[in-house]
């Protein structure tokens, strides 16, 4: 990719399209449970995804852009609120916002934007986000009509009728966001890939059938992409997409071990994508350091309005300059949390990070990790991985690191990338450590976060969230 830089003429782009007196479309597509690293843009060559190919060559692409949480409702609440999780109230997965919290479709519509939704909705409650629905989005998947909401597919038929039939004021400018329900388990049981032909991370253990599940992600993971496609065609066809605004995304990582509900970058650290035709050239990257709850006051400014700078007001921080060639610095640090979901997943985290050292802190170490991958929905590989513990050095400190996790855990990313050397016990690095730790502790402060031990969903005094999907 080419270094930072945008070759554009912004004083002739706003003298003919200003943000103010002809504002973009915003269009938001998130994948579900989808690895930045799992994409050919940010390293896997074999994945095969022409859309997003394509779609990187018109972006800018974030290389540090991360989640508020690894966990999908609560991310999606940061996503919609511009707070995070404890501030918006929504910080356990199925959890919803707590009341009087501000939403994004509620901001643009008054701005005079007309607001929807297709796909996954995982929010919650249903009154504080006043979308319009897109129904008939959610489908179950052929042959799978009674296997429940997790074999859901994304239909765009009613995207692209929604989009040519405004309701009113029909040049209104829109907010539209698309949620995918890939790559979220399950995968397709047919993968498109050879497992003898994947490669297995590092930070997992190489089975058969690890292998087998692993195609079958990566054709999930093409599914989505084609959906994708699908959508910039609609854009396309109705003579939409150069004042749009397109920003491609994920929610977290992947339902993989040390991704989702975890803290580490397999959990956090997610793809973003962003065109803008006229103003970014594309096929430039940035590493700034972006938080997915800086993508609703960037909307806002885009929308021709004002960001609230108070951070009182708001956990989020416009990137709008970085969209603009302006800069390529946002943030210093990003915080990230995980309470638990389930009874399953009771071990509480929390993260500070930069763009090389990462903390994290155990709420509950005495706790024995576990997730729905080791103790519900595994596809298959898991028991072959306990097998393997019995026979193998590198398996055996897989499920050791997986289910035993320190108060404290300290990584400098760039050196160690995988997050396998925890340098807390180190001598040489107390002094940061220290710093960081002290960091963390007064971020949690302001953000009302006074969580200590396991997560006991049965007694949690939380917003009950909203549905998972809608028809």
């Amino acid at each position: 990719m080419k270094h930072y830089c945008f070759l554009i003429l912004l004083t002739f782009y706003f003298s003919q399209n200003s943000i103010g007196q002809n504002r973009p479309n915003i269009v938001l597509f998130i994948a579900d449970d989808l690895g930045a690293i799992d994409l050919p843009l940010y390293g896997n060559p074999m994945v095969r995804t022409p859309n997003l190919d394509k779609l990187g060559e018109e972006s800018l692409i974030f290389t540090n852009a991360f989640a508020t949480s690894p966990t999908c409702s609560p991310s999606r609440a940061s996503i919609h609120t511009g707070l995070m999780p404890f501030r918006n109230g929504a910080h356990a997965n199925h959890s919803g916002v707590k009341e009087g919290i501000k939403t994004l479709p509620a901001y643009l519509k008054e701005m005079g934007y007309r607001v929807g939704i297709a796909g996954k909705y995982h929010l919650g409650p249903v009154d504080a986000f006043p979308f319009e629905m897109i129904h008939g989005t959610n489908v179950p998947e052929p042959g799978y009509e009674d296997k429940g909401e997790l074999w859901t597919d994304l239909v765009l038929d009613p995207v692209e009728d929604w989009l040519s039939t405004p309701k009113s004021g029909s040049d209104k400018p829109f907010l539209l966001v698309v949620n995918d329900h890939s790559p979220h388990v399950f995968w397709p049981e047919n993968p498109e890939y050879a497992p003898s032909d994947v490669e297995i991370p590092p930070i997992h253990i190489d089975t058969e059938e690890t292998r087998l599940a692993r195609a079958k992600y990566f054709t999930d993971i093409t599914k989505m992409d084609s959906n994708v496609g699908k959508l910039i065609s609609i854009l396309e066809s109705q003579n939409l997409a150069q004042n749009t605004v397109f920003i491609f995304t994920s929610d977290q990582g992947p339902q993989w071990a040390f991704g989702k509900w975890n803290l580490y970058d397999y959990g956090v650290k997610v793809p973003m994508l962003v065109r803008w035709p006229g103003v970014i050239t594309g096929d430039t990257d940035t590493d700034a350091l972006v938080s997915l709850a800086d993508l609703l006051p960037t909307f806002l400014e885009l929308a021709g309005g004002k960001a609230p700078q108070s951070p009182e007001i708001i956990d989020g921080i416009s990137f709008l300059p970085l969209l603009l060639g302006e800069t390529n610095r946002h943030r210093d640090y990003l915080y990230a949390s995980h309470t638990g979901d389930g009874d399953m997943n009771r071990t509480p985290i929390r993260m500070i990070r930069n763009k090389r050292y990462k903390y994290i802190l155990n709420l509950a170490p005495e706790v024995r990790y576990t997730t729905h991958m080791d103790k519900g929905v595994t596809q298959g590989y898991w028991p072959t991985w306990i097998e393997k513990s019995f026979q193998d050095d590198h398996a055996r400190a897989v499920l050791g690191r997986y289910h035993n996790r320190p108060q404290v855990e300290f990584y400098d990313v760039i050196a160690d990338p995988n997050e396998t050397r925890n340098l807390a016990f180190n001598p040489h690095y107390q002094e940061i450590i220290e710093e960081y730790g002290t960091r963390l502790s007064e971020w949690r402060n302001s953000q009302g976060d006074i969580e200590t031990g396991s997560f006991d969903q049965k007694n949690a005094k939380l917003v009950e969230g909203g549905p998972y999907i809608f028809k």
